[in-house]
């Protein structure tokens, strides 16, 4: 399994986008959404749900991180498989903790954070959201958060998987499975819960064999939400990946639940087009190619960043894909007030019931615009 290497094709884009900035000498405030905070993000993680065990429970002994299988990693954090035996079968967990490569100077940062996110995580409770099992220390003086493993590969690995065996489009049933779950896990977070994700994308969500389960992973850099679903804390930075955050914030904007959904609009384009959004001005063979072989010139630095926080370009499907190219569209206007909430979504998509009455139309007419699009720029 190439969960390491394959685990976020976003985070890798960044990598060579640092470089080319250093070149190119780039201000620092782009160079800030590649730092700390967005580095702690875990893309890869999978876990499950409910737990009994919590930190003030029966102890329990992490093995140390050798004896672990790694999952994935970010700048700081690592992910490992831990297999627990006893008198019963029991699942195993996945480990996360900071990686012992993290310098010094940055391991209380990250240490405060997995202890946030830990304490956010053990108050979610719901069947498409990854759960907590344990917050402890290890041996070596570590802070562990444990969680259920709760599947195989995460969305974005299944998405670089079909690419890589030059498929198209997944199945229109898996998308809208996906699009169904995944909301509902939305809807809980912002209504419950008043809690924006503040990063979805398809790394952050966790499938288990073949779709049997579907949960949202990753809410260490979550927002509280105020009633009117706006962020409460009017110092709180919206970290999010570059290419799936929307307008509001990229201009410092308000920042709503819809800032998730346009994120999640995103997302489902993801399976829609097997790419990262905004990165199609990379030839086809340097979306994906390591750092050596990645030259700037196949980059158009300017027209990437002009289409962060709008509605890529979509090539035209079967009609049968109508209705998710409908629930995209929606989901990505750059208006945050014109699109759907969570709870919106859910009900027409449970209902099967139009998304939007009165414009479909107009969204129909979007998609036919946004194919031709996609045409000017695919040459």
């Amino acid at each position: 399994m190439s969960r390491v290497a394959n685990h976020n094709t976003g985070a890798d884009f960044q990598k060579k986008k640092k470089k080319k900035q250093k070149k190119r000498g780039r201000n620092s405030k782009m160079e800030a959404e590649t730092k700390s905070p967005d580095a702690f993000k875990t893309p890869c993680k999978p876990a499950k749900m409910k737990s009994p065990v919590s930190s003030s429970g029966t102890p329990i002994t992490i093995p140390a991180s050798p004896f672990m299988k790694k999952l994935g990693y970010g700048t700081g954090v690592s992910v490992y498989l831990m297999n627990r035996t006893g008198k019963q079968t029991q699942s195993p967990w996945a480990i996360k903790k900071i990686s012992s490569k993290c310098a010094n100077v940055h391991k209380n940062v990250y240490q405060k954070r997995l202890c946030e996110e830990a304490e956010i995580l053990k108050e979610l409770q719901h069947p498409n959201i990854v759960g907590f099992r344990a917050f402890t220390t290890a041996k070596d003086g570590s802070k562990c958060l444990a969680m259920e493993y709760g599947g195989e590969q995460s969305l974005n690995d299944l998405i670089e998987k079909r690419r890589e065996a030059g498929l198209q489009a997944f199945p229109v049933a898996t998308i809208e499975k996906v699009a169904l779950h995944v909301a509902r896990g939305l809807q809980y977070l912002h209504n419950e819960k008043k809690l924006l994700h503040g990063d979805m994308k398809s790394c952050n969500v966790v499938i288990k064999g073949d779709f049997d389960t579907i949960k949202i992973c990753d809410v260490g850099v979550s927002l509280k939400l105020d009633e009117n679903m706006q962020v409460s804390d009017p110092k709180a930075h919206y970290i999010g990946t570059e290419p799936w955050k929307p307008k509001e914030a990229l201009e410092d904007g308000l920042i709503t639940d819809k800032a998730d959904i346009f994120a999640y609009g995103l997302t489902l384009w993801e399976m829609m087009t097997l790419s990262v959004p905004h990165l199609e001005m990379l030839d086809s063979e340097g979306d994906c190619g390591d750092d050596d072989s990645f030259d700037e010139d196949d980059f158009d630095e300017d027209a990437y960043y002009e289409r962060l926080g709008t509605r890529p370009p979509l090539d035209t499907l079967g009609s049968t894909y109508q209705r998710m190219v409908e629930l995209f569209c929606l989901c990505t206007e750059e208006d945050p007030s014109k699109r759907p909430s969570a709870t919106h979504i859910v009900q027409a998509l449970e209902s099967n019931s139009q998304l939007d009455d009165e414009r479909s139309e107009i969204v129909t007419f979007i998609y036919k615009f946004s194919t031709c699009d996609a045409g000017s720029h695919r040459q």
